[in-house]
This record gives C-alpha cells, sequence and structure tokens, in this order.
C-alpha cells in the first residue's frame, strides 16, 4: 500500500456544518472508564490524543440519555445532569483545541444485560416488549408515557450536545439495544402503533427520537443514525433480507431527519446482498447510500484480521491490508470509514497510515480494553 494509493482515505468531507478534513471515523467503543457517569480529565485525554492523531471524526463511547434504567454497566457515562455535561465539556473542549471534530453516541440499552458485570439498575428494565431477545424475558413493555418520555430524552441529550459545542451527534440504533429492539420482531411483539408485521412499522419509534431530535437542533446540525443488520442477541440476524425491505427500513429515517447512516457490519468488505449484485457486491453502506441517497458510514474490521465482538473473547489482532477499503472508497462506494480497535491501541493510526508507516502499526491486544491510553 503507498501512500498515494492512501490518499482516497483523506479526502475532506461535509454535511452540513460539520467539515472533516479526511473519511476516517474513530468508532465509538464502550470503554467502561467513568465512575458515577461522569467523564473525567483522564475521558477528554484519550479522545484529544485521537484528535492529535488527526481522525477526521471522533465518535465518543455510547453514553445515555436520561431514563431510569438506559445503562447496563456502572462506568458507562451519562449524557445528562451537571456534572456529566461538565464532563462532555471539558472532552469536546480537549478535541477542538487538538483541531478535531467530535459527536456524542447518544444510547438507551433497553433490556440487554451486561456481558462484563453482574450490575443492574435499581429499576426494571424497559424494552418494546419486555424481551432481551427473542423469546426471552427480561425487565417490562414500555408504556406509551415511557416511549414518550424517551424520545423526549434523546432529544434533550441531543439539544446538550449543540449546547456545548459537539459538531454532530450519532444516534444509536444498533446491536440489539433498545432502538434495534423496535426494529427487530424477535423483540417487538407489540400490537400498538409502535409494532407491526412490517420493519417499516416497526421504524416508528427510531423515526420519532430523530424527528424529535431534529427539532431540537436545527435544520443545519448533523444527525447519524447508527444501525446494524445483525444483534449482538444473534449474529445472524437480518431485519432486511431484500434491497426493498431495506428501503422499507431507512428511508423513512433519513425523512425524518438522518443525514448519514453509520452501517455496521462485522466485515466491511462482505457483501450485503450477494444474490443481487455477487460476492463482491456493495457491502451494507454501500447499499444503504444506494437506496436512500445519505451519506453512509461503513465499518467492520478496519485494518486488523479478526473483529471486535472476538475481542470480548480475549482475541488478539494483526495488522490487515487496506486494499479492499482504498478500492471501495476508490469508487464511492461509501462515504467515511470507522476504525475501532486499531484506534484503541495506537492514536496514531491515522497519521501512520497517511505516511505509509506499515512497519510501525501496532498489534492490537485484549489488555488495551483495561486501560484508557
Amino acid at each position: 500500500m503507498s501512500s498515494l494509493s492512501a490518499d482516497v482515505l483523506f479526502r475532506p468531507f461535509g454535511v452540513k456544518s460539520l467539515h472533516l478534513k479526511n473519511r476516517i471515523v474513530m468508532a465509538p467503543m464502550t470503554r467502561y472508564f467513568a465512575p458515577n457517569g461522569v467523564p473525567s480529565e483522564a475521558n477528554a485525554a484519550y479522545y484529544r490524543r485521537r484528535a492529535e492523531g488527526d481522525v477526521g471524526l471522533i465518535l465518543s463511547e455510547g453514553t445515555v440519555v436520561d431514563r431510569p434504567a438506559s445503562r447496563n454497566d456502572p462506568g458507562i457515562p451519562f449524557y445528562h445532569g451537571e456534572a456529566a455535561l461538565a464532563g462532555w465539556k471539558q472532552v469536546i473542549d480537549a478535541v477542538h483545541g487538538a483541531g478535531g471534530r467530535m459527536g456524542p453516541q447518544l444510547w438507551h440499552v433497553g433490556s440487554v444485560a451486561s456481558a462484563m458485570t453482574k450490575w443492574v439498575p435499581d429499576v426494571p428494565v424497559e424494552s418494546p416488549s419486555g424481551l432481551a431477545a427473542p423469546d426471552k424475558l427480561r425487565g417490562q413493555a414500555m408504556t406509551e408515557e415511557a416511549i414518550a418520555d424517551t424520545v423526549a430524552a434523546f432529544a434533550s441529550a441531543a439539544a446538550a450536545a449543540k449546547r456545548l459545542g459537539f459538531d454532530t451527534i450519532e444516534i444509536h440504533g444498533a446491536h440489539g439495544y433498545l432502538i434495534d429492539q423496535f426494529f427487530w420482531s424477535g423483540t417487538n411483539k407489540r400490537t400498538d402503533r409502535y409494532g407491526g408485521a412490517t420493519i417499516k412499522e416497526r421504524s416508528r419509534f427510531a423515526a420519532e427520537v430523530i424527528a424529535a431530535i431534529r427539532s431540537a437542533v436545527g435544520p443545519d446540525f448533523p444527525i447519524i443514525l447508527r444501525v446494524s443488520q445483525w444483534k449482538q442477541q444473534d449474529y445472524r440476524a437480518r431485519l432486511a433480507e431484500t434491497p426493498a425491505l431495506m428501503t422499507d427500513w431507512l428511508q423513512p429515517l433519513v425523512e425524518a431527519g438522518v443525514d448519514v447512516l453509520h452501517c455496521s457490519q462485522r466485515r466491511f468488505w462482505e457483501a450485503e446482498f450477494p444474490e443481487v449484485d455477487g460476492e463482491t457486491g456493495l457491502n451494507f453502506a454501500g447499499w444503504a447510500k444506494k437506496l436512500t441517497g445519505a451519506a453512509t458510514i461503513s465499518v467492520g474490521s478496519v485494518g486488523l484480521s479478526g473483529d471486535f465482538m472476538a475481542a470480548f473473547g480475549g482475541e488478539g489482532s494483526t495488522p490487515a491490508g487496506l486494499e479492499r477499503l482504498i478500492e471501495r472508497m476508490e469508487r464511492d462506494e461509501f462515504d467515511l470509514i470507522a476504525v475501532g480497535r486499531a484506534l484503541i491501541s495506537d492514536a496514531q493510526w491515522t497519521k501512520k497510515i497517511r505516511a505509509d508507516d506499515r512497519r510501525n502499526l501496532k498489534n492490537f491486544d485484549v489488555a488495551a480494553l483495561a486501560e484508557l491510553v
């Protein structure tokens, strides 16, 4: 890989008020280092180092909205309350001081239990139908009042992000958490207007969250939505088996106010609908861009062997080539590429790719998850 061939990753990109110096995004990765839900100087320094390393856009770890059971681990940060928001102000000021751009990922875990701790909230967990997975009961089904309060909590958090000076926000609608539990027929058995037999019907809750956020932040502040076919409860799950169903799922969300779709898959080079365009066809982000016209972020095992979920099983990774990524970026299949574990291990990863300094790329060791460096 020559530095010339990697130049495609370093083109500027803009959407609404967001202007980025390159196409590399730091993927949102839960780190569990916010005691009492409050980000500290250590969190600010962690993100500042990635900005100093020339990451184009930093997306924060998942940070939860103001609902009683919105998180499943005591180290997950809040995005509400005076102390937590003061901590996030420290983070964005540090990132801006290093020339970076950043958005918080706004999150509600729904009824998903943590695999990292036995801690549970002191109130019942909530989800569309009181299910943590298909046929697995946990917590309680949300009332319409709880749904309305949750929509308002997302909008309040987004308004706070704009007020604090963040450059964008991302809504976490993927991986089997709350918003995704509404999408998924296996966890949404509701018979009211938030349920239904079709993915379009089950997208109502997400569309209401997006519309409320758009109203709160105004027309020019960019909104990113992270979505996935796979769920942590079932890697094989698919919300949209065909391009037509994907349109039914994603188009209403773009119409509600999403500017960028962050399309999570475990391996970015895998074709989303190989039966339509072959084994080297468009990936998830490619199809989402084609079908909706929205800008898209792709992600999945960029720059390293293995995938992120394997890291939680203790699996390390070694650097991998970027040729397949560069090929897809050169044909504008998607607009941005999110990088996860490589940026946990090495805050300077982006600069090393720009300089074609492959000799000094670092392996990913799971021990990196135990510290904030």
